[in-house]
């Protein structure tokens, strides 16, 4: 049997993004834009009694401290990558961190839901004027944020941000951390706009019914958001295959003659990063560098280990 791992045998395991450091100062600008805005939304809603205006607040706080384990996971990641003790690189400390945080999303949810609910039944006096006021500071402050976290549109960043069922192909290109972010700051612009139709509902039509009704829709919101990002993230936690045709594609390469592959893994190593492990039967097994060679030119292949094995008529003439 012979094994080899594409490229150097001795090698750099960093399979951090390619703007990693400028993702993580664009990232902690957003955090503290968030904080501030979110301590406005919460203290003025809790005074002038807006669920919607509350419910806003404890989502731009889930997301402050969303955006804050990012910032820090792309913190630690770079200051360990490479650090020996992570056999693969700390390239997945993004995914850790939007895991993290979509858990947290998750209770938040179930908490404004709980509160949206009981303000239905026992209403309070709203504020309208200073409550429609800190709503829409806090809009301007999403879409500030938003405009901070935008990536190239030549990445196709914004078309894939939902994971779209037809979002695949070259997805684990991407960073997930800042996608993670991006889609935070995109559900809050979202439930800043329905707060303020609540609270404009409620101060020249009087349905103040329709401020915890927007509440409960805001919580509706966080939970999607948070059960989409832990598949997301959690899909790359688990190693699952991060593209189907991409994983036929480095089969078909390597099954040539009688050539044939055993075993496959193909998984996520960092944004843009993936690693592939190969085993091969051949009844006329060549070195492992001729197999490196044809997967040369497949995008994203940072870790390639090579297995071959003799065939049973290796060897018979």
């Amino acid at each position: 049997m012979h094994s080899e791992t594409l490229g150097r045998r001795q090698h750099s395991h960093v399979f951090l993004g390619p703007r990693h450091d400028e993702n993580e100062r664009r990232t902690w600008a957003v955090v503290a834009l968030t904080a501030v805005t979110m301590v406005a939304e919460i203290v003025g809603g809790t005074v002038l009694g807006s669920m919607a205006l509350v419910a806003d607040g404890w989502h731009m706080a889930t997301h402050a401290g969303a955006l804050g384990m990012a910032a820090l996971a792309y913190r630690f990641a770079r200051r360990h990558a490479e650090d020996e003790r992570f056999g693969f690189g700390t390239g997945k400390f993004g995914d850790l961190a939007a895991y993290s945080s979509a858990m947290i999303l998750g209770v938040v949810a179930l908490l404004v839901g709980y509160e949206s609910v009981a303000r239905l039944y026992n209403p309070v006096s709203i504020g309208f004027d200073q409550a429609i006021a800190i709503a829409v500071l806090g809009l301007g402050v999403n879409l500030a944020s938003a405009w901070l976290l935008r990536e190239d549109p030549m990445h196709g960043h914004h078309a894939e941000a939902l994971d779209g069922p037809h979002a695949h192909g070259h997805r684990h290109r991407h960073d997930h951390n800042l996608r993670a972010a991006y889609a935070h700051v995109l559900a809050d612009a979202l439930t800043s706009v329905l707060a303020i139709a609540a609270l404009l509902a409620g101060r020249f039509f009087g349905w103040v019914w329709m401020d915890p009704v927007m509440g409960l829709v805001g919580a509706v919101i966080i939970a999607h958001w948070a059960v989409g990002l832990m598949r997301a993230s959690g899909a790359v936690l688990l190693d699952t295959v991060p593209c189907e045709r991409l994983a036929a594609q480095v089969k078909g390469r390597l099954e040539q003659g009688t050539d044939r592959v055993a075993d496959l893994h193909l998984w996520r190593l960092g944004p843009g990063h993936l690693g592939v492990v190969a085993a091969i039967v051949s009844d006329l097994p060549r070195p492992p560098d001729a197999y490196k060679a044809r997967l040369a030119g497949v995008a994203g292949l940072s870790h390639v280990t090579i297995e071959v094995h003799a065939g049973p008529a290796a060897g018979v003439r």
